[in-house]
């Protein structure tokens, strides 16, 4: 009997076009989006393409955090974040709803869409799906290729391992009127979140730390952390920076950093890297994982539980999911999660940094 209702629910919902009937939505994120940018990556195509609808976008910050939301009797009918804020902001408030039947009703086929963002909501909805992907990221080698000319040495290319970026390093190692260069550094956050051997931090059976004793973990840190640290000059500049490595200042602010790995999304998130003769290559591989980079680190859209208007909301979240929106993104910088080749060879064309190898973006295979 359940399920007939819900096959009677389907249809209905089917019939109705939501995109015509006013409605009001507030989209919350714990993110430290802006206003300004999630209007120009968000907002302003959503309320062009559905005009019929209000969106506000709520950011978390003093007076407007999620719980003085709930608390006010604020309605949240759209929770937006990356997977490393999902389960503290929509998970921790139980504002969490299973999505599968609105995304059935629009007939949204996930197989279209990249399989390990996919797979990651199902694991973190317990089968579920709690939210859609929008858009992701994943991990780069940006290089200074003022650097690499400065010393002779060729710039990187895509599909190298790690063994070749090591022997680049070395190379850059130098120091040149009085400025120590270095060769390789990582942002160690991102290298261990996205880690290419798929290390969780935590066994899920006995809740416990992987990092002890497990020499995956050791391999990783000495792979791209302390392996491309060793050379004098190197460990002269960490110890001037408090025993740090160094950040991604060091390579598009101070360049004296020759190759950073970091987020693809960094070119359209920090106009400073301008100011530099930069590009990219994929992720370094290890040579036992050929053609295997960093895990994806992708953004969710979620109609919540608490929405009074989850059809208008869906209808959001179809557009955000769609072609028209992705080939749209993807051409301003924002990572695709259609596996579609039009929406992935747009990339970063509207960026005005042409020439650039943003291919790259899509070299590897995402780790599991």
């Amino acid at each position: 009997m359940k399920r007939q209702w819900e096959l009677m629910r389907k249809k209905e919902i089917e019939q109705i076009d939501y995109t015509q009937i006013p409605a009001e939505l507030n989209i919350f994120s714990r993110s430290a989006e802006t206003e300004e940018s999630f209007n120009a990556r968000f907002g302003d195509a959503i309320r062009k393409a559905l005009p019929n609808y209000t969106i506000n976008y709520i950011r978390s910050q003093e007076g407007s955090t999620i719980e003085e939301l709930l608390v006010a009797g604020t309605i949240i009918d759209i929770y937006y974040d990356s997977i490393g804020n999902f389960a503290d902001g929509l998970l921790a408030n139980k504002m969490e709803y299973d999505m599968t039947s609105l995304i059935e009703s629009k007939n949204i086929d996930l197989s279209q869409y990249e399989p390990s963002v996919v797979e990651a909501i199902r694991d973190i909805s317990d089968g579920k799906m709690y939210g859609l992907p929008v858009y992701t990221n994943n991990l780069v080698l940006f290089y200074n290729k003022a650097i690499f000319d400065q010393f002779g040495v060729e710039y990187p290319t895509d599909g190298m391992t790690w063994d070749e970026a090591h022997e680049k390093a070395l190379k850059l190692n130098r120091k040149a009127d009085e400025v120590q260069y270095l060769g390789l550094a990582v942002s160690p956050t991102h290298m261990l979140r996205m880690n290419q051997l798929s290390l969780p931090y935590v066994d899920p059976e006995t809740g416990t730390a992987t990092i002890n004793n497990n020499e995956k973990w050791r391999q990783l840190f000495e792979t791209t952390m302390i392996i491309p640290a060793q050379d004098p000059g190197y460990k002269e500049v960490m110890a001037n920076n408090s025993n740090r490595l160094p950040s991604r200042l060091a390579l598009h602010k101070d360049q004296y950093l020759a190759m950073y790995v970091f987020l693809s999304q960094l070119p359209f998130t920090v106009p400073e890297l301008s100011e530099m003769d930069w590009d990219m290559v994929s992720l370094p591989t290890f040579k036992e994982l050929p053609g295997i980079g960093s895990q994806s680190y992708p953004s969710f859209f979620s109609v919540t539980n608490m929405s009074e208007s989850k059809e208008a909301a869906m209808e959001v979240v179809n557009y955000l999911v769609s072609k028209e929106f992705q080939l749209a993104s993807s051409r301003t910088g924002l990572m695709p999660v259609l596996l579609d080749e039009e929406v992935q060879k747009a990339f970063g064309e509207d960026t005005g940094y042409a020439g650039k190898n943003f291919g790259a973006v899509f070299y590897n295979k995402f780790a599991p």
